[in-house]
């Protein structure tokens, strides 16, 4: 799953501090979860091994900051909550998810991006704005 997160829009809303990105895979069998920026490199943002986060390739600007929104993965939930979110966290977002099964197999998942408005309207939804005002 590709998910855009464009940020500049946090200038207006500084008390802002936490967002999910949200990432639902087929529920059995999971073994790894791994998010990652594509401008990262080989670092990753998250990597979940065998119910452990793995610190070892996870970018510095990311430790401390991230975690799964449900570490025990009910019903293939594998959502990602950015916590103090920043400027230079926009970018779009690979969910990667690796199942346990008697042969090797990789599941890729694909969603469109999230657009600006998207984004803009959920973020004024998490911060209790009531959208009938507005629209």
């Amino acid at each position: 799953v590709f998910i855009h997160l464009s940020l500049s829009s946090l200038t207006l809303f500084p008390n802002f501090s936490n967002v999910t990105l949200r990432c639902r895979a087929p529920s059995n069998n999971i073994i790894v979860v791994e998010w990652s920026r594509a401008d990262l490199g080989k670092e990753c943002v998250l990597m979940y091994r065998d119910e452990l986060f793995v610190p070892d390739d996870q970018h510095p600007s990311f430790k401390n900051r991230v975690d799964l929104q449900d570490r025990q993965m009910k019903d293939g939930d594998v959502s990602l909550i950015l916590k103090n979110v920043m400027i230079s966290d926009t970018g779009t977002y690979e969910c990667r998810v690796f199942r346990k099964t008697n042969r090797r197999k990789r599941a890729h998942l694909k969603t469109p991006p999230i657009t600006s408005r998207s984004f803009l309207v959920l973020l004024l939804l998490l911060l209790g704005v009531n959208l009938e005002l507005i629209l």
